[in-house]
């Protein structure tokens, strides 16, 4: 289904331009005058809504605020002529998407911008959606992506989720593992019983054994009562030790005699007991590598490697930044009691550009500290965590193993030229609006425009 676009403008060459410019790829909708404009608005559920500041019998700013009480989580975009462009800014600091000057000079910026500001309207319906769900599916965890890379994962989980087999779980740290084996869980036939979950890395030994197997009283000083232990508490569920690369060589000989028997024993006990648990292993190591190093048994690693699920990296994961960080902020919002957000243009292309190495538990603590951190209202470029805005980030993720730069998409290449050059401009005319102009060639309110859109000027 294609979205819908609400364009509010009295010129008429303006909303058929941008009737043609979308009329492949959206379904436009125009109203000449504010009166036209509320008709149109109270029958239909728009995904974007563009309008002009100055109409007939309405002012554009204070249409889209009537708006924006009706339905909050409402995109727009305002269109604007150079001289009002500070109302636009302010605009943009009260919750609008971004703004548009007239005359359009670019088409494919115009188109560009429109994207983004449909990007972040379906960010916001698909929080929604995933709230529905969550409520409607008690214990099942949310899952925020629509990434073809996520995509292919969701389907490949739900196929082995009702398996019974053991699942190796392979991906970077802080892509989620734990939450595709909660997920795994859920989708089992085995959710009506326990899930457990145990962190081999950090633990000693003795501490690690202890939990897994259970103990006797008396087995060890300390031990002053019998304690059910994890291969126990498991039994009918399914048990998910994280970080399994870092278990000791003892305790991996124990664990493959307990998948292979069925049975354990408590420690401080000679009587073998039964259990029936589905594993769940996860790992941010290469375990075959592990294997080659002599620090994983072989035949462990064969036991547990039935059936192999890769999570993607956040950087394979196109689309799904801006998604999970809608989502984050809805999160925090609630957690922390405010009301931060949206994120302006800037803000959406520094995290887009951004590597985040630390995966989705990078951009989640990110997000977290915005929200702790921000006083309210939309959240710039400028309010981004040191680290999130790095331009270089973008270019050292586009290589290959070999060193080779994999090329840009032409719309990527061309923002990221136009980022590097209004930065390095701005910074050879030492901040001096006037003498960038004047070095660039370009006129200084157009200039103005594209350093505001870029985060280089605040007002």
């Amino acid at each position: 289904m294609l979205p819908k676009l609400l364009v509010v403008d009295d010129d008429h060459y303006t909303r058929t331009l941008i009737r043609r410019l979308l009329d492949k790829s959206a379904e436009v909708h125009v109203a000449a005058d504010g009166a036209e404009a509320r008709r149109r608005f109270a029958a239909e559920d728009f995904n974007l809504v563009l309008m002009d500041q100055c109409l007939p019998a309405d002012n554009g700013l204070e249409l889209l605020r009537e708006f924006r009480a009706q339905r909050p989580k409402m995109v727009a975009i305002l269109i604007t002529g150079f001289a009002d462009v500070r109302d636009a800014v302010a605009a943009v600091r009260e919750g609008l998407f971004d703004y548009l000057t007239k005359p359009f000079e670019d088409l494919e910026a115009l188109e560009a911008v429109i994207g983004k500001a449909l990007e972040m309207d379906g960010a916001y319906r698909e929080i929604d959606v995933l709230r529905t769900r969550l409520a409607a599916e008690a214990g099942a965890p949310v899952i925020v992506g629509g990434s073809p890379a996520m995509e292919r994962l969701l389907a490949q989980v739900r196929q082995v989720a009702g398996l019974d087999t053991t699942v190796l779980l392979e991906g970077e740290s802080g892509t989620g593992k734990d939450v595709i084996a909660k997920l795994m869980h859920a989708w089992s036939g085995r959710s009506a019983r326990p899930f457990l979950e145990l962190n081999c890395g950090g633990l000693p030994e003795t501490l690690l054994e202890s939990l897994l197997f259970g103990y006797e009283k008396g087995a060890f000083t300390g031990a002053t009562q019998a304690t059910t232990g994890y291969f126990e508490k498991a039994h009918g569920g399914n048990l998910f030790l994280d970080e399994i690369a870092d278990m000791s060589p003892k305790l991996q000989s124990s664990l493959l005699r307990v998948l292979q028997d069925h049975t354990f024993t408590r420690i401080g006990s000679t009587q073998p007991r039964p259990t029936d648990f589905r594993l769940i292993c996860a790992t941010n190591r290469p375990l075959a590598a592990e294997v080659k190093a002599g620090r994983f048994r072989e035949d462990l690693y064969f036991r547990i490697n039935v059936i192999p699920v890769r999570l993607p990296p956040l950087r394979e994961r196109d689309g799904d930044v801006i998604r999970l960080a809608v989502h984050f902020l809805d999160h925090f919002n609630a957690k922390f009691g405010k009301q931060c957000g949206p994120f302006s243009p800037a803000a959406v292309r520094a995290m887009e550009t951004c590597s985040w190495r630390g995966n989705v538990r990078q951009l989640q603590h990110c997000v977290e500290r915005l929200v702790a951190l921000h006083p309210g209202g939309p959240i710039d470029f400028l309010h981004l965590c040191p680290g999130c805005d790095q331009g270089g980030d973008r270019r050292a993720s586009n290589c290959t193993a070999s060193g080779k730069a994999i090329p840009l998409g032409y719309q990527d290449a061309r923002a990221e030229f136009e980022r590097d050059y209004l930065r390095s401009l701005f910074d050879s005319a030492g901040g001096n609006m006037s003498e960038a102009a004047r070095l660039s060639g370009i006129p200084r309110q157009n200039l103005y425009v594209r350093m505001k859109r870029w985060g280089y000027v605040t007002e």
